[in-house]
């Protein structure tokens, strides 16, 4: 039989068998992205082990050096910021990137403070 168990999503039920519970979908993904993430979503993968697309896979960015992701071709220009992506750099970043790393390829900025801070939130929790 299968019934539904509290925080764990449909599991099976069997007579003398061993219950495994079935994680929900909510614990194999990453919190949910504000909606000033949507452009960046576009280049950009937020998942663990995820593939980078145009830009780099962004988990776990917040402390990282910039342009040290394993298999990512960064721009010469990142690579020899020696940028750590902590809330300030990020913030400037994200604010005009070929201002803050002449060089850089990343073309999308985002103006608005209060959008840049959603991302930076955002960012900070997807480890």
């Amino acid at each position: 039989r299968v019934q539904r168990v509290m925080g764990f999503g449909l599991v099976a039920l069997a007579t003398g068998a061993v219950m495994i519970p079935a994680m929900s979908s909510q614990a194999q993904t990453a919190p949910a992205a504000p909606p000033a993430f949507n452009a960046c979503r576009a280049c950009h993968s937020v998942q663990p082990g995820g593939k980078s697309g145009l830009g780099p896979n962004l988990v776990g960015v917040v402390g990282r050096t910039a342009g040290t992701l394993a298999g990512f071709n960064y721009s010469p220009a990142l690579k020899a910021s020696k940028l750590k992506w902590d809330e300030k750099a990020l913030d400037e970043y994200l604010a005009a990137p070929t201002k803050k790393v002449p060089g850089s390829r990343m073309p999308i900025s985002t103006p608005d403070p209060a959008k840049r801070a959603a991302i930076i939130t955002y960012l900070k929790s997807v480890k």
